[in-house]
């Protein structure tokens, strides 16, 4: 008959070290990675972090209009920027250091938590930012059941007997036996809602427990909205809503087309590549804008669009086709 060794509560932070070093410097290279090695966080420059921002607003689950009114207002959109890289460094520091694990763990969650509701659809290949989110609120968790073990800052101020380590809060942010009464149904229940969690946005953001799998990040949508006529200029709101992050959705035509799908005009590839600025009204901080072979649309860019149409009169029933490399939108 086998013997089973029960684990001690304070060695238990010992057997998550590795989880506690990886999940550390998860978030303090993303501010390493975004002030240190590049100045990400200046909106005139290419690779603003705000604009990635942006690229979560369309398919955004529960918090679409705080991501909205960021991106609609550049200046809260660096400032929130700045604050979030900073709370990302204090989070992943003191998680690699051991200091104050618990509370930086609820850290964790929360950080975790923001990536999976704002970002967890994205994904060309693989479902790269649910896994992030989704993996990150479980082992914040973990972390905050274990503490911090005998490689930890929390540890050697234990050791050193700093007063406030004997006090009752220390053990609920820092480390040392958790002080919940019945840790096994705690365990169990929070468990249970991280799964629960877990299968609903799968399920929500890629159909990945039932039914058709979907994925939003890999072609290209753009849709048109609030289309007027007037004066011989026609416009119309263009939202890129769907396809990979990582680059624009490249418009090389814009056609007018009547009731017999007749092209009455035809904006070509050269004209868009040339288009005037002061004809593209962006809403967000990720800007429409004429490139070298097309018109850019970048993930999450939402744009009022205006066509001088020389006086061509347009009747009801006529159409406007965006076409796209390689696909068309009407």
């Amino acid at each position: 008959m086998k013997n089973f060794i029960e684990i001690p509560t304070n060695m238990a932070g010992i057997y998550t070290l590795s989880i506690r070093w990886v999940i550390g410097w998860t978030y303090f290279s993303a501010f390493w990675r975004r002030l240190i090695l590049e100045n990400k966080l200046i909106p005139e420059e290419a690779g603003y972090i705000g604009e990635k921002f942006n690229h979560f607003l369309p398919n955004a689950l529960g918090i679409k209009p705080v991501i909205e009114y960021l991106v609609s207002n550049p200046d809260a959109l660096q400032f929130a920027m700045v604050i979030f890289t900073i709370i990302e460094a204090i989070v992943g520091l003191f998680i690699i250091l051991g200091l104050f694990t618990r509370l930086m763990s609820i850290g964790v969650i929360m950080l975790a938590t923001g990536i999976l509701l704002g970002s967890g659809w994205l994904g060309t290949t693989c479902l790269d930012e649910w896994q992030i989110g989704i993996l990150g609120i479980a082992g914040g968790f973990t972390i905050f059941l274990t503490g911090s073990g005998k490689y930890s800052m929390d540890r050697l101020l234990i050791k050193k007997k700093i007063k406030f380590t004997n006090s009752k809060w220390f053990h609920y942010l820092g480390s040392g036996t958790i002080p919940i009464k019945n840790i096994n149904h705690f365990s169990l229940i929070s468990s249970i809602i991280i799964i629960s969690i877990t299968l609903f946005t799968n399920q929500y953001f890629h159909g990945g427990v039932w039914g058709k799998l979907h994925n939003k990040s890999v072609k290209p949508k753009v849709v048109m909205a609030n289309i007027h006529f007037t004066d011989s200029k026609l416009k119309f709101e263009v939202f890129r809503t769907e396809g990979a992050d990582v680059y624009g959705s490249f418009l090389i035509g814009i056609q007018i087309l009547d009731k017999n799908a007749k092209v009455v005009k035809n904006i070509s590839q050269l004209e868009l590549a040339s288009f005037p600025l002061e004809n593209i009204n962006n809403h967000y901080v990720a800007k429409v804008k004429p490139g070298m072979h097309s018109l850019i649309l970048p993930l999450g860019a939402k744009a009022d669009i205006t066509l001088n149409l020389d006086k061509l009169f347009i009747e009801k029933g006529y159409m406007i086709k965006l076409i796209e490399n390689p696909h068309e939108k009407k």
